[in-house]
């Protein structure tokens, strides 16, 4: 018989090895710390990387997808395959601490539908990383609100699986999961923050690698929402767009120094934030102008 589970938990894998391999080891401390967790890792990597994962981890479901799927569409064939009653979404670059499922699973038995942590750099030692989880994470650095929020980070969160079955319409468009959340907020879910659920973002990155991750991410998001405007309304924002660099970059300044929290790290990626931001803008111009293209299947 299959063992009953506590949690389900979606990992896209997308960057392949070894950062997956240590994304899972958290993931069997926390089954092994007494919650029954369901690692369904969602691969387009390829054969390499699930040969590994089957060797290493044989408890987890492996959900083979082609190379040109995109992360939501991954998040979606796991959400139909999950067996428990409880469906966290993380990313094969997050490690979970010990606790993490619990504290999941204790806000969901509270009465609540969606919650959702924050996210803390576990990629300290580079200077390129600082800037690309500032660039990314700026507005989720500590202190945030907790309880009823209008927005939930997609890669610490976790939904009452008959949530999200009721959503299963909107998650099959395979946008980004703001685009869910909104939906279930029009409807009344409650999104629940809980922002002493943290897990690590261990993400290391080249310039370049990153200026790509960001065009691509703001064109796919830019360009879904083009499908909803009216042509006026695309070049508008086209145009509108070109001022977005130093707003971008006031942001995330403002958000860093009002938390008083990684200053020093803030103070040095200024000049790599100043191109991320650059790119990020520049995605958002091509999304409203051209459309998303195949931005979205080549998000990691």
């Amino acid at each position: 018989m299959t063992r009953p589970v506590n949690l389900s938990v979606v990992i896209p894998s997308v960057n392949g090895l070894p950062i997956l391999l240590e994304c899972l080891d958290a993931l069997r401390a926390e089954a092994n710390s007494g919650v029954a967790i369901e690692m369904l890792v969602v691969d387009r990597c390829g054969d390499g990387v699930r040969r590994a994962v089957r060797e290493r981890f044989p408890e987890a479901t492996i959900l083979p997808i082609g190379r040109g799927a995109t992360i939501p569409e991954m998040r979606a064939l796991a959400f139909d395959q999950a067996r428990a009653d409880a469906v966290a979404v993380i990313e094969d670059h997050v490690l979970v601490p010990s606790g993490w499922a619990r504290q999941m699973l204790e806000t969901l038995a509270a009465g609540h539908d969606v919650v959702g942590g924050t996210v803390r750099n576990a990629a300290t030692e580079r200077l390129v990383d600082w800037a690309a989880f500032l660039c990314e994470y700026s507005h989720l650095l500590p202190p945030i609100p907790a309880g009823d929020v209008e927005w939930l980070t997609g890669n610490n969160v976790a939904y009452r699986r008959a949530v999200l079955e009721k959503y299963r319409a909107v998650v099959s468009e395979g946008r980004w999961e703001d685009h869910l959340h909104a939906a279930m907020r029009r409807d009344g879910v409650v999104l629940f923050c809980r922002p002493d659920i943290v897990v690590g973002h261990k993400m290391h990155y080249r310039v370049r690698d990153y200026v790509s991750q960001r065009f691509l991410y703001s064109r796919s998001y830019a360009g879904q929402k083009r499908a909803e405007m009216s042509p006026a309304g695309r070049a508008v924002m086209a145009m509108g767009t070109l001022a977005l660099p130093p707003v971008l970059l006031f942001r995330i300044v403002q958000r860093v120094l009002a938390k008083r929290t990684h200053r020093a790290e803030l103070v040095r990626a200024v000049p790599l934030l100043s191109v991320f931001v650059c790119a990020w803008a520049f995605g958002e111009i091509v999304g409203y102008a051209a459309g998303p293209g195949d931005a979205m299947s080549r998000v990691t």
